[in-house]
């Protein structure tokens, strides 16, 4: 009895021990120190110069949320070109971009060819409108991201500060239901400490990261790594082009900020779940060792403290020091997205559920669907869609 209590508290204390050091790391992942926001003054930035600026749209079925992005672009500033990229929708989205896109900005509308043999369909679209593209400067944007006034002219500003050749933000998702406000903001967490910002902001390339919703970046530079052909079956695309500009000598720069805003829903469990899954497995390589190392560290970060409690008192102060802990480290993002704090007390929950999720990536793959997203299915070994 006493080696059960031995084993029982020593794994609550690597449980612990695994957030302490989160927190003790040098970068400090958890922190939200990496942001870039519009400003107070942005309002009055509705007449900056973006002439040097061309906005590339990927939209493939994207009726429902477009109006708003274009919108949005249309209180940037003047001289804003907008290339959309229509990935053979089924639901109007070209013809709801043209009846609602503002007067004042240019918009082209580039209809889109049947999908290429070795592409994902959101690179394929890129690269499409990319060959349009005449200005020194490129603003990769998602179809469901609204852009707050002044945050084109914030990406601008950023970019001259860090000498970056590209520039990125995550958005901040939608957050109003229930499983998005449980989920979302854990996201973004997961995602830091997969890729710490303060590393892949640095000048050395072990780290690259950025985020695909929302990348300004220099179009010479994009055209020299040779365009999205580069990274053109990458699942997580974002990461593989901020890999390409590192590789080829030049910096990046990538944050959080609330100045764009993602505007897709996920209102239920399952749309959360089937977009984590599209690329969790892919996380991790597509490795079995990886996948039970990262089964391991999250069984021991995410269950062995709260199982402490019901343990001995060695197992308990352990297990409160841990839960105490792993709130620490997500209190800075429920405070950067305006949650209540006691969404932290939920973190054995997510993890739990994020877990099943990375599980749930892992045998769809081996089951030879590696990944599936907008109706088309990308099946192991290719990144071909079976879709048009």
């Amino acid at each position: 009895m006493d080696a059960l209590a031995t084993l029982w508290s020593g794994l609550v204390a690597a449980g612990g021990v695994l957030w302490l050091c989160t927190l003790a790391l040098p970068w400090q992942p958890w922190r939200v120190r990496e942001r870039l926001e519009p400003g107070a003054a942005a309002g009055g930035e509705a007449e900056a110069d973006l002439t040097q600026v061309t906005v590339l749209i990927p939209a493939r079925d994207e009726a429902a949320v477009i109006g708003d992005t274009l919108a949005a672009l249309g209180r940037q500033g003047w001289g804003l070109r907008v290339v959309l990229v229509d990935d053979r929708s089924k639901d109007g989205t070209a013809e709801t971009a043209r009846r609602t896109a503002p007067e004042a900005l240019a918009l082209e509308i580039c209809p889109g060819a049947p999908l290429a043999e070795g592409w994902t369909g959101k690179l394929w679209a890129l690269e499409q409108g990319r060959r349009r593209i005449e200005t020194p400067l490129t603003l990769l944007l998602d179809a469901d991201i609204a852009l707050r006034p002044g945050m084109v002219a914030a990406l601008l500003r950023r970019k001259e500060e860090k000498g970056a050749a590209l520039v990125s933000v995550m958005a901040a998702l939608r957050m109003q239901g229930g499983w998005e406000k449980l989920l979302l903001p854990a996201f973004v967490f997961f995602f830091r400490l997969l890729y710490p910002f303060h590393l892949a902001n640095g000048p050395g390339r072990l780290i690259a990261a950025s985020a695909g919703g929302c990348v300004l970046v220099e179009t010479s530079v994009l055209s020299g790594i040779g365009g999205l052909d580069a990274i053109r079956g990458a699942l997580i695309d974002d990461c593989a082009l901020a890999r390409a500009v590192k590789d080829a000598g030049h910096r990046t720069w990538i944050g959080v900020s609330l100045g764009a805003e993602s505007h897709r829903p996920y209102p239920t469990l399952g749309t959360v779940w089937r977009m984590v899954a599209r690329t969790a497995y892919t996380q991790l390589r597509y490795s079995p060792a990886l996948l039970l190392l990262c089964t391991v560290l999250m069984a021991l970060a995410f269950w062995a403290p709260l199982a402490g409690l019901a343990g001995p008192l060695p197992a308990k102060v352990a297990g409160g020091a841990g839960l105490a802990a792993m709130a620490a480290c997500y209190l800075p993002t429920l405070r950067y997205y305006r949650r209540s704090p006691g969404w932290a007390l939920t973190m054995p929950l997510i993890g739990t559920l994020y877990l099943a999720m990375t599980w749930h990536s892992a045998l769809r793959d081996w089951g030879g669907r590696r990944s599936e997203w907008k109706g088309r299915v990308y099946a192991r070994g290719t990144a071909r869609g079976r879709a048009a």
